[in-house]
């Protein structure tokens, strides 16, 4: 399996390709989605795609870790994770298995 990394620049090429717009607009258009995204998140809503998945951002509590090296205890404060749950569509598309139509 090879692995590639999908860049901005990937993205808009493929707008530019498919839609026909301008590359400048293109560019524009997957940094005004990118943004508006990253915006709700910040906000703490839920942005769910549909056919591809949901991003959510939780809440983890404070909890105790370990330094690896020395074994002492140190307090890891409250913080903030973004989660991705992908559809049951992505997830048979990723598997090679035939996609469940959608309701």
């Amino acid at each position: 399996m090879t692995t590639k990394t999908i860049t901005r620049a990937d993205l808009s090429e493929a707008v530019y390709q498919k839609v026909g717009l301008s590359r400048t607009e293109s560019s524009a258009l997957v940094e005004m989605v990118l943004d508006e995204i990253a915006d709700c998140l910040e906000q703490g809503e839920v942005v769910k795609l549909s056919s591809f998945g949901s991003f959510v951002v939780r809440g983890k509590g404070q909890r105790v870790g370990r330094n690896p090296k020395s074994g002492q205890e140190v307090p890891i404060p409250p913080r903030k994770v973004l989660v991705f749950k992908p559809s049951n569509i992505l997830k048979a598309r990723i598997n090679g298995e035939e996609v469940p139509a959608e309701d």
